[in-house]
């Protein structure tokens, strides 16, 4: 029996600066919830539907600061698809380390394809698997591996606090 925590939300916002923390709440309240900390057992759902007259560039400048809050504070912060095979064996890589990744699903999240956008302009590319190493872009698959292959990920992992060793 899961826990199941939905939240409904209607709300007509203008373009003032109380309305961009009441989206930017939000959206922070969704996304902060590190599904790799949630037990298989339970169910975490959040339903928010804003009708809003914000300009598309406010929508996306919060979506980018969403992004940076997902990812401060973390040691290892993953950005993957359930479904995708490469982000599978980043986890796994990361995870046979030690080290607990706060891992994103994004095409399992309500807002998954706007916080890929926002990686995409945060200079990550290809957007999945993205990984944030210390809070700083360590950048895809390639990366990861080549840090790995040149016996870096560790040390940086262990400079992060993501290794207890």
């Amino acid at each position: 029996m899961g826990a199941q925590i939905t939240h409904n939300k209607t709300s007509k916002c203008s373009h003032n600066k109380s309305t961009l923390n009441f989206l930017y709440l939000h959206f922070y309240i969704s996304f902060l919830i590190c599904p790799s900390s949630i037990s298989n057992t339970q169910t975490f759902s959040l339903s928010v539907s804003l009708s809003s007259k914000f300009k598309l560039s406010k929508i996306l400048t919060t979506m980018d600061r969403v992004v940076r809050e997902m990812v401060s504070g973390r040691p290892v912060v993953i950005f993957g698809r359930s479904s995708c095979g490469i982000s599978h064996s980043i986890k796994t890589l990361i995870g046979d380390f030690g080290a607990n990744p706060c891992v994103y699903e994004l095409d399992e999240m309500p807002m998954g394809r706007e916080i890929e956008q926002a990686l995409s302009r945060l200079d990550c590319s290809p957007t999945v698997p993205v990984v944030y190493i210390g809070g700083q872009l360590v950048g895809g698959s390639q990366e990861v591996f080549s840090l790995h292959l040149n016996q870096a990920l560790r040390p940086m992992l262990q400079r992060a606090g993501a290794l207890w060793v």
